[in-house]
C-alpha cells in the first residue's frame, strides 16, 4: 500500500511511473508507511543515508508516491548531457561562486516557485554517521516551511515518514523532536547531552 498524495503536494509522473515504482518497491520488499502534508512547499529530511542504493529505492519511492522533489547539486555536476537529465530529476544547480552559500541559495529558490519539496540528507555524508547537520533547519526557518522526517528503516524495509514540524527559534529543541523520531525508526543517532560545546547533531 502506498499513501496517497494531497492536492497540493507538487506531483510528477502519471500511472505507469507510479506502477513501475511500486513494482520495485514491491520486488525488493520496501514499503512506505505515513503521509505527506497536504502542502505545497516543505523540507524532506531523510536517514541515514550510507550508500547509493539510498538514493535508488528513494526515487523508486518517489516514483511510486508520484512525488516531484527538488535537490541540489553543484553547478559544476551539471555537463551535457547529465545537466539535462538532472534537471528532469529535479535537481537545482549551486552557483559556487555566487557570495551567497548553500543556505541562502536554497533559501531563494524557495522564494522563486509557489511549489518546492526540497530533499536534504540531514548528515551531509553517505558514511554512517551519527550526527545532523544544521543546514536544513536554517533552511526551512528561513523559507518559512515545515520539515518532514523520513526514516529509512533498512532492518523492516520500510520508508517512515513522521509528522511534519514547524520549525522555530529553538534548534536544540526542534532537533531534539526530530531525533527521537529517526531513533525510534533504526537510526543510531544518539540524544544531545546538552551539557558539551554546541555542535550541530546528535552524539
Amino acid at each position: 500500500m502506498v499513501p496517497q498524495l494531497g492536492p497540493r503536494v507538487p506531483q510528477r509522473g502519471n500511472g505507469f511511473s507510479r506502477w513501475l515504482g511500486r513494482c520495485v518497491l514491491r520486488a525488493c520488499g520496501w514499503s512506505i508507511v505515513g503521509n505527506m502534508p497536504d502542502q505545497s512547499r516543505f523540507v524532506i529530511i531523510g536517514a541515514p543515508h550510507t550508500s547509493n542504493l539510498d538514493g535508488v529505492f528513494g526515487l523508486a519511492a518517489m516514483l511510486a508516491l508520484g512525488l516531484r522533489a527538488t535537490i541540489m547539486i553543484k553547478d559544476s555536476a551539471f555537463w551535457w548531457p547529465l545537466g539535462s537529465l538532472l534537471r528532469w530529476f529535479g535537481a537545482i544547480a549551486v552557483d559556487r561562486s555566487s557570495p551567497k552559500g548553500l543556505v541562502e541559495q536554497t533559501i531563494d529558490a524557495f522564494e522563486r516557485r509557489p511549489q518546492m519539496v526540497l530533499l536534504v540528507a540531514p548528515e551531509g555524508t553517505r558514511k554512517a554517521a551519527r550526527s545532523f547537520r544544521s543546514g536544513f533547519h536554517r533552511i526551512a526557518v528561513g523559507a518559512a516551511v515545515d520539515i518532514v522526517p523520513a526514516a529509512v528503516n533498512f532492518k523492516r524495509r520500510v520508508f517512515v515518514v513522521g509528522p511534519a514540524l514547524t520549525p522555530g527559534d529553538d534548534y536544540q529543541a526542534d532537533l531534539q523532536q526530530l531525533l527521537a523520531f529517526f531513533r525510534q525508526n533504526g537510526h543510531p543517532c544518539r540524544s544531545r547531552n546538552l551539557s558539551r560545546p554546541l555542535r550541530d547533531g546528535c552524539h
